[in-house]
């Protein structure tokens, strides 16, 4: 497939797996996998091109086991991912724009219409999340200090950090 192609069909593919599986006539389970054959059936496509875009996905946003897909995480349908607990780096990162500040800086990090915050390991990874709505900028979580004052850290498998919330405390503006 063509880059563009790709793109296009990865976009579907979230959508479908993160926010609106009925849409596709499809139910995922609990822990938000469905069986890949109905999956290619309902999106109509060949099964070779969506396993391209699995393969090809830089952000490793879809996971294939057994014959099932599921996105690896950032759903705003119900799921449980069974992720375990897991011990954070000291310092996690997190990339927004600057009209968010304020509110973050007052209210801390929420997950909004997602289950989850997401956190990054490195600044560059921020970066390039906070760049899709604009001017990146990156915030500095002490996600040491919100582990020892009882938060609860689960990485998913592309590596994501995900937190309930990050309360204002524990951030601060990483310097440009």
């Amino acid at each position: 497939m063509r880059e563009e192609e790709v793109i296009r069909l990865s976009k579907r593919m979230s959508k479908v797996l993160r926010h609106d599986p009925g849409r596709a006539g499809l139910v995922l389970d609990a822990a938000g996998w469905v069986d890949l054959d109905e999956f290619v059936a309902a999106l109509g496509v060949g099964r070779d091109h969506v396993l391209e875009v699995v393969a090809l996905n830089d952000k490793k946003r879809y996971e294939v086991v057994d014959g099932r897909i599921r996105a690896s995480q950032g759903h705003s349908v119900p799921v449980e991912l069974g992720l375990a607990a897991a011990e954070p780096p000291a310092v996690l990162y997190h990339g927004t724009v600057g009209t968010a500040l304020p509110d973050i800086l007052r209210d801390g990090l929420r997950p909004m219409s997602r289950h989850d915050v997401h956190l990054s390991a490195t600044v560059e990874t921020a970066v390039r999340v906070g760049s899709r709505r604009g001017r990146p900028v990156v915030l500095e979580v002490d996600a040491a200090a919100m582990r020892a004052a009882g938060h609860e850290f689960r990485v998913s498998a592309n590596g994501v950090w995900l937190a309930a919330a990050v309360p204002p405390a524990y951030l601060r503006e990483h310097p440009a």
